[in-house]
């Protein structure tokens, strides 16, 4: 359950949601023993229920995407805004409406629920998270038997065979995505991904490029085109689609690593000494980015990552732990 959180958050924010809890927790515990329930101590002690309730707020909401970002919304402020009316308002029932406040939270986990999935893919879902990999893919393939032509459904059925080791099947079904849209970005870029996984390169770089054509706007399709075609000795293409994915503001720190990496590569690779530099100042920059990859590759669903990854996140730790070695001594 704690790696899923590190997961989620991100090392960074693990730690922020982690020093928020147990700098509120241990002041309030502290004013419950010397307060004596006195009416200033119940006020501070609410005051840092409300910091807790929006600090921990900030860190989840910033991590969500848009849709979950309303329904996440729609259960926490409620409960803060009678919090702060009741401690206002009436500050002899605080601890009522603090009360009321965290039911609020469970019950609106509950009455906002997203029950927008099908049963089959609510289904899978739930058989993913335990690992169970085969009763997954079964759920997906009864929904796909009963919506045979929603392309998202093939998606994440694929995702689910790599996670289980099938890349012939997860090629497969990125493939019957691209018959079913043909302008889907999305179909070529898992495409791409897997061949990729499959040591295929040339094949996966004929779909990263499909995938960038498709969408040149997009960040993940410079950068998968950019990492193909840099293992694959493409210097001049890949520092173009590496810069394009820089340019196009790459959200996380775990990506620009990689990215700065691959460029130290190409510029190492062509005696460009100044850029090169230039590059590995870059990474090292990025350090944060190397603990949020080895969070992540510790879960026992990052196999496909691991098989295509981890050699570059090796390369990279070792290049920031020589730099700060050299600048130690």
């Amino acid at each position: 359950m704690i790696k899923r959180f590190q997961i989620f958050f991100g090392p960074r924010r693990f730690r922020a949601f982690v020093a928020l809890l147990a700098t509120t927790g241990f002041a309030n515990l502290a004013l419950y023993a010397l307060g004596q329930g006195s009416q200033t101590a119940t006020a501070l002690q609410t005051l840092l229920m409300l910091v807790f309730l929006l600090g921990a707020s900030v860190l989840i909401l910033g991590r969500l995407p848009a849709e979950e970002r309303l329904r996440w919304l729609a259960i926490i402020a409620p409960s803060v805004l009678g919090i702060v009316i009741g401690s206002v308002v009436l500050p002899h029932l605080t601890g009522l409406f603090v009360g009321a406040g965290l039911g609020w939270i469970v019950a609106g986990i509950f009455i906002f629920r997203d029950v927008r999935g099908p049963q089959n893919y609510r289904a899978a879902v739930k058989a993913m998270r335990k690992g169970d990999y085969p009763s997954a893919i079964a759920s997906m393939t009864a929904e796909i038997r009963e919506n045979p032509s929603r392309a998202e459904q093939y998606r994440f059925r694929a995702e689910l065979h790599r996670l289980a080791g099938d890349l012939k099947a997860a090629r497969a079904d990125y493939r019957r995505m691209t018959e079913l849209d043909e302008m889907s970005a999305i179909a070529y870029n898992g495409l791409a991904e897997v061949e990729l996984q499959a040591g295929n390169l040339e094949t996966a770089r004929m779909a990263a490029m499909k995938a960038f054509e498709l969408a040149p706007k997009e960040w993940i399709a410079a950068y998968n085109l950019g990492m193909i075609e840099e293992r694959l000795d493409y210097d001049e293409s890949a520092l173009g689609r590496l810069s394009d994915a820089l340019e196009l503001a790459i959200p996380d720190s775990r990506h620009r690593l990689l990215v700065h990496l691959y460029l130290w590569r190409i510029h190492h690779r062509r005696a460009d000494d100044e850029a090169a530099r230039a590059a590995l100042t870059a990474l090292k920059r990025e350090k944060a980015g190397l603990e949020e990859w080895q969070v992540i590759m510790s879960a026992d669903e990052a196999q496909a990552l691991r098989d295509v990854l981890s050699g570059d996140i090796e390369e990279a730790r070792r290049l920031i732990m020589d730099q700060e070695d050299r600048v130690s001594q």
